[in-house]
């Protein structure tokens, strides 16, 4: 079992941190000699990318559900991490592991939240997974929530341009931009547990800004530390990130950032009911732990090569590492005898060139070509250490590579004077993976390659009706782990059906409305021990989702929204046909009501989600442990009040709220090693206070 690492932030990366800190801190009264770069800014207008940028006039013509979370947005909710955020998105599950939003579990539409497994995760438009092709699952989420500016949720017409594992569409976490002009913003939050106390801190460092007319810097420095809800739950999370755009010409952008993001957590775990009833908040996993880290980096280069022609190419890669350590106890009456961990190693490098080029004549078109390779390694250990005896042994060393290979094209037809836009579009993935027992010299290899068309059609029936559908093919790649029992394997796929419209029915009411399908025809499930993995999965999901936004004249600066969500999963074979498929709630509520009124902001958030079972033999009656059962549903509300004031002349933010409004008792299952009761955070108190000078 490898040693415990050193705590987060030795005292030299401390020192190094502060120091550049203090240097762009003191860099305003530089920048403020030299010209200030306003609107002299050269302009590099790039649309190599479907999505585009991440607004609300965007998500409102995109062929498909698309939400958009803004800064405001952000900032109004009664939110202590990303998980609260994403969980007012319709067709979203999420659960939060940790207690401290360090390992959030996100799911769209009915697939499995456990580990975010089934929904593609990008970091400014970027794979952040860990192995995005081998290793789909989220184990380290190197983000946190004041680093983020935007949150773009697509949930369709994504596939052909984003992939892979983008069957519920794509989240893509946008961070906060350079700023125009010099700026720094010092942010202090503070999440106190009503119910035990226990204080976890969220302090936030943001200077940067544009030196001379082309060269923008900006650091970010974010350090989340304290205890979460429950007992065993320290937690200690730094995040650093250093962001450079240059403009070197008038058609040439270039973007690179840094970033080195370590974690270090406790895990309180799963409990048994019998645990949970005595009291929710202990915890019985003493030896629980999760520690991370990463250094990622990536470059972006844009250019205008002429009318109507972008290019942008975008390279990235990490060097990571994650480990979680558990006992081989269940609960406090039984001492663990061992402690095992599962250290694994992660080199990923990557490389995305996109063209567009927009055609003009009889026909207007607009052509988006792709390309992409990516290497992924990973070292794959698992140890345990006797406590008594301290003997050692190692009980897996395994070795993964892959080398992913994608192309994608896509045409948009702009037809009766670009009210309907059809975009048909193929993409190619070529995945070709390796597995070496370094044990027992036992080697697989897994390669899968398929053409994976799509279809997207939008509308603007009229100034205020936008309609749209969408039809496409998708894949999840076979797993590192997976392919471990050898044997021929097909990666999952999926058709994808999506239908809706967007009505603003008046200037003060907007109404959506959307329908969507999806049938996998080769899940892949785990038949047992010695047979492994095989494709005999087929699966429905299907659903609605409705949503509003209402600003009513009568009272100045109110705005509600509402979002509703119906969903539908079946197992169609194997053992549990007919069954529901575990972690999919069939209905899902949110409301949102936010007033601003000059310096006073206030919001209140509700959440229902209804019940769902934990296994796919939707077991009704729990069991001794906890493991099985069904989950009952649960109401959450939050609340935020705002404040924006001047104090000697800085503008300063401050805000007070409540989490989890009436400490509503919810949970789920558990994950991995720790099974049972994992019980989901009570009532919290939130202070804020923010400076931007």
């Amino acid at each position: 079992m490898q040693a415990q690492r050193t705590p987060l932030f030795t005292s030299r990366p401390v020192a190094l941190a502060v120091s550049s800190a203090l240097a762009l801190l003191a860099a305003p009264a530089a920048w403020a000699q030299s010209e200030t770069p306003g609107a002299s800014l050269p302009e590099v207008s790039i649309s190599a990318d479907w999505l585009g940028a991440p607004g609300a006039a965007q998500a409102k013509t995109h062929p498909g559900a698309r939400t958009v979370l803004g800064e405001q947005a952000l900032e109004d909710q009664a939110a202590r991490t990303l998980d609260d955020v994403l969980r007012q998105v319709p067709g979203t599950t999420v659960l939060d592991e940790s207690g401290t939003g360090v390992l959030p579990n996100i799911g769209v539409r009915g697939l499995n939240p456990l580990r975010s497994e089934q929904v593609l995760l990008l970091q400014d438009g970027m794979p952040m997974t860990l192995a995005p092709y081998g290793q789909t699952g989220a184990s380290l989420f190197p983000l946190t929530l004041q680093s983020v500016e935007a949150i773009d949720v697509a949930r369709g017409g994504v596939a052909v341009h984003y992939g892979p594992n983008n069957v519920g569409g794509v989240i893509n976490f946008i961070t906060r931009r350079i700023p125009v002009k010099p700026a720094v913003t010092l942010k202090e939050t503070l999440s106190v547990s009503e119910a035990t106390g226990r204080l976890l801190s969220d302090s936030y460092l943001r200077a940067g800004g544009f030196v001379n007319e082309r060269l923008g810097l900006q650091l970010q420095a974010n350090l989340i530390e304290g205890h979460g809800e429950r007992a065993h739950s320290d937690t200690r999370t730094g995040n650093l990130m250093l962001d450079a755009e240059w403009y070197a010409s008038d058609t040439v952008n270039i973007k690179a950032g840094l970033q080195r993001y370590e974690t270090r957590n406790e895990l309180p775990g799963a409990l048994t009911p019998q645990a949970y009833a005595q009291d929710r908040h202990q915890s019985t996993r003493p030896l629980d732990r999760f520690d991370g880290d990463t250094t990622r980096g990536h470059l972006n280069y844009q250019q205008q090569l002429g009318p109507g022609v972008q290019l942008s190419w975008n390279n990235f890669g990490h060097r990571s590492s994650r480990t979680f350590s558990f006992g081989n106890a269940s609960n406090a009456s039984q001492a663990s005898t061992a402690r095992s961990s599962s250290p694994r190693e992660y080199w990923v490098y990557g490389t995305e060139p996109k063209l567009s080029v927009e055609l003009d004549g009889a026909l207007k078109q607009k052509v988006l070509l792709g390309l992409r390779y990516l290497r992924e390694e990973v070292d794959y250990l698992v140890d345990s250490r006797n406590l008594a005896t301290g003997a050692y042994s190692i009980t897996r060393d395994w070795r993964f590579e892959n080398d992913a290979y994608a192309a994608y094209v896509s045409d948009t037809f702009s037809l009766l004077d670009g009210k309907l836009k059809l975009t048909p579009g193929v993409r190619h993935e070529e995945v070709k993976l390796s597995y070496r027992n370094k044990l027992t010299g036992a080697q697989t290899r897994d390669q899968t390659r398929d053409w994976l068309p799509g279809l997207d059609l939008g509308y603007q029936a009229s100034e205020r009706l936008f309609l749209f559908a969408n039809a496409h093919r998708s894949l999840r790649p076979v797993q590192f782990t997976q392919i471990t029992y050898g044997g021929d394997l097909a990666a999952e796929r999926a058709k994808n059906y999506e239908g809706g419209a967007r009505w603003a029915a008046t200037p003060r009411l907007d109404l959506g409305a959307t329908a969507f399908r999806f049938e996998f025809d080769n899940k892949l499930e785990f038949v047992n021990a010695s047979t492994g993995f095989r494709n005999l999965g087929e699966a429905l999901h299907q659903g609605v989702e409705l949503d509003l936004a209402w600003r009513p004249e009568a009272v100045r600066g109110l705005e509600l929204k509402g979002g509703y969500t119906r969903v539908s999963t079946r197992q169609q074979s194997g053992s549990f046909q007919g069954k529901d498929l575990p972690y999919a709630p069939h209905h899902k509520l949110s409301l949102d009501a936010g007033w601003r009124q000059a310096a006073w902001s206030w919001n209140l958030n509700g959440l229902y989600q209804s019940a769902m079972f934990s296994d796919g033999a939707n077991t009704v009656a729990e069991n001794a442990s906890g493991s099985v059962g069904r989950i009952p549903s649960y109401w959450l509300w939050n609340a935020k009040l705002g404040y924006d004031f001047r104090w000697h002349g800085t503008r300063m933010k401050a805000g007070l709220a409540v989490n989890n409004l009436f400490d509503r008792d919810h949970y789920f299952r558990g994950v991995d090693y720790s099974q049972g009761r994992l019980p989901q955070p009570g009532r919290a108190l939130l202070l804020s206070l923010q400076a931007d000078l």
